[in-house]
């Protein structure tokens, strides 16, 4: 099968994404044999790309985001046959054993495995995954609108979740790429108010197209005291803005799994009972109860489409904030 492989981490601008011929993966006992039909492009792929996380596997199959249809199942599996639509997320497999495992906290884990970076991800024409942890998708979504669902979507969902955002609240978001874009539909659903703080002009216009009240620059500050407020966006600097913003009580989230370092804080940002929360991964209740949300809403992703032979040129479009919502390879 075609695949892209990274070597070894490198600057985007290198291209270091190479397009080779691999053995095709078999499902083992447990496991689905997908087919891939679209695979997102977010951040964290970045991050994995470029080596700002500790590489864990050489070389890599990079993707986390994958769409695709079941072609055969391991000895013993059958919850969903082939031919079934599923999507294959950040989140590969946890242990089940660890204390955080056994008290619904699988989102850490002790020992996981995480798609696209410690196994083989969706920048491939197959991939196998646990059969417990890929998700039937809605029939309202394409392949390439699905994509965005699965990282983007669910980690902005979960950060709604810790964030107490309420019907009315004012809720702030830091960075509006594909994440962004994704939360402010469940934001709004849920009845909250957005104000988006966000550099590229392009990103401000789309914020309020999607029902923002307010769109600023990504240190400004918003017309209104927020309630809460979510940093997507890798940038550190970010996160004395953001504290300055919020009302007394305020929860901040950070919503990445990397973050250039944050400026030291003079307390009075934190007094008054605000607090800094960080969201690592995500459940599998994240993920079904999402994609239920994003299905009754129903959620409008924006996708930037890129052939699948171009995986190189869209990490570097987004790299250089050159996606308007969230970029998707097509195979």
């Amino acid at each position: 099968m075609k695949a892209f492989l990274l070597r070894k981490p490198a600057p985007v601008e290198s291209n270091p994404l190479e397009l080779c011929e691999v053995p095709s993966p078999e499902a083992a006992a447990g496991q689905v044999l997908v087919r891939v039909t679209a695979c997102g492009i977010c951040r964290t792929d970045l991050h994995v790309v470029e080596g700002e996380l500790e590489p864990r596997k050489q070389p890599l199959v990079p993707g986390h985001q994958v769409v695709g249809t079941i072609q055969s199942n391991g000895p013993g599996r059958t919850r969903y046959p082939a031919g079934t639509r599923v999507g294959i997320p950040w989140l590969h497999r946890t242990c089940g054993v660890c204390p955080y495992c056994r008290s619904n906290r699988e989102n850490l884990c002790d020992s996981p495995a995480f798609t696209g970076y410690t196994v083989d991800g969706g920048f491939a024409e197959y991939i196998i995954a646990p059969e417990d942890f890929v998700y039937p998708l809605p029939e309202g979504f394409s392949d390439l609108q699905a994509a965005p669902l699965l990282c983007a979507g669910i980690i902005g969902f979960r950060c709604l979740r810790i964030s107490d955002i309420l019907p009315g609240s004012n809720l702030g978001i830091y960075g509006f790429g594909a994440a962004g874009h994704v939360c402010i539909q469940v934001a709004r659903h849920q009845g909250a108010k957005v104000f988006v703080c966000t550099r590229e002009e392009k990103h401000r216009r789309l914020a309020l197209e999607l029902g923002a009240v307010w769109a600023g620059g990504a240190v400004d500050a918003p017309p209104e005291k927020l309630d809460s407020a979510i940093i997507f966006a890798p940038a550190g600097e970010l996160v004395p803005p953001a504290l300055q913003a919020l009302r007394k009580g305020g929860v901040l989230v950070l919503g990445g799994i990397y973050m250039s370092p944050v400026p030291s804080l003079p307390y009075p940002l934190l007094y008054q009972e605000r607090s800094i929360r960080s969201v690592a991964n995500n459940t599998r209740e994240d993920g079904h109860e999402f994609l239920r949300i994003a299905a009754e809403i129903p959620i409008q992703t924006q996708v930037q489409v890129f052939p699948f032979e171009q995986a190189n040129q869209a990490l570097n479009a987004l790299k250089h904030d050159g996606v308007r919502g969230a970029a998707v390879l097509q195979f």
